[in-house]
């Protein structure tokens, strides 16, 4: 079950990460009528819920555990 495991490491690692880096979100609004349209663009950094990266972590952590135990088996 190596594979488990290093599906647990990148699960951790995305936890982690995911607590100190925020995702960028783009936005367009505009108007369009007829050839001519006028818009702008709009971009926040937004942070995922420390609850969503701890569940990431603990998920992470289980699956390198379950990984682990079945090999020696």
């Amino acid at each position: 079950m190596r594979v488990l495991f290093w599906v647990g490491i990148v699960a951790l690692l995305l936890g982690i990460a995911s607590l100190f880096i925020p995702l960028p979100h783009t936005e367009t609004h505009g108007v369009k009528a007829g050839d001519v349209s006028i818009g702008i663009q709009t971009q926040e950094k937004e942070r995922i819920s420390p609850i969503l990266s701890g569940i990431l972590i603990a998920g992470g952590i289980g699956m390198m555990i379950a990984g682990s135990r079945a090999r020696r088996s």
